[in-house]
């Protein structure tokens, strides 16, 4: 769509400064991650907005990853000094926008940071029909779940209800058809974060090694899959460190 606008930004920073671009989770919006501006304020925070999603909601959702990070690197400037941060869903597609800035022979990040996603190449099995097929009788309570009290007044207007049913899907859609491909491991520093009540497990984590040759850390924090909010004080100490400090080393907790 002409004129979309894929970022947005609260605070821009004065003259150069480490740009952190960030990627929501699914069904995330891009606010959560500008407010992350006044704990960041050595940084530029870039919250990346994609389609059928927040102002966007009237373009239709992407359902492939390669597509979306495609047009994604063709419509974003990606100036360094810059980091990519994903949580879950966002966490692979910050790993292959890196991937697809390198295949375009664009300058790559400084650092990549993923959160409460397992490495990539590896095969999480399925134990119940995958979200993208699942009907709306299915879907509906996973939805409204998250809701919280806003659920009674989003069951009460089907139409708007129809629309974010198929927006969920085409997030899960994004993970649930994912093919990995073996490239050769990224040249930037990774940095992963993970809940300790998460069902991802540390070797999913650590399996990230695998993706770089360059600085490795995983950190475990207190929480769930949403440690992010939780945990917001550490979570911008780790940030904050990977953003002006490029070399992560070791496992910690």
């Amino acid at each position: 769509m002409t004129g979309a606008v894929w970022e947005l930004v609260r605070r821009a920073a004065p003259g150069p400064a480490t740009r952190l671009h960030c990627f929501p989770h699914s069904g995330g919006s891009p606010g959560e991650y500008l407010r992350w501006s006044d704990a960041l304020p050595r940084a530029e925070v870039r919250a990346v907005q994609l389609p059928g999603h927040g102002a966007r909601l009237a373009e239709a959702p992407l359902r492939d990853v390669r597509e979306l990070v495609g047009r994604l690197v063709a419509a974003v400037e990606f100036t360094p000094p810059f980091v990519l941060f994903g949580h879950s869903l966002g966490a692979l597609i910050a790993y292959e926008t890196a991937h697809a800035l390198s295949a375009a022979g664009l300058p790559p990040p400084a650092g990549l940071v993923v959160s409460a996603y397992p490495a990539p190449h590896l095969t999480r099995l399925q134990a119940r029909t995958p979200v993208h097929r699942m009907s709306d009788g299915e879907l509906t309570p996973l939805v409204l779940a998250g809701y919280g009290e806003l659920a009674d007044e989003l069951r009460a207007d089907p139409e708007y209800l129809g629309m974010v049913l198929d927006r969920y899907r085409a997030d899960h859609e994004l993970v649930e058809t994912y093919q990995y491909r073996e490239r050769e491991p990224l040249t930037c520093d990774v940095t992963v974060l993970g809940g300790l009540d998460d069902d991802i497990g540390v070797d999913e984590l650590a399996a990230w090694r695998a993706h770089t040759d360059a600085g490795f850390a995983v950190h475990l924090l207190p929480g769930d899959h949403f440690y992010i909010r939780s945990g917001h004080g550490e979570v911008m100490r780790l940030l904050d460190a990977s953003l002006f400090t490029h070399r992560p080393q070791g496992i910690g907790s």
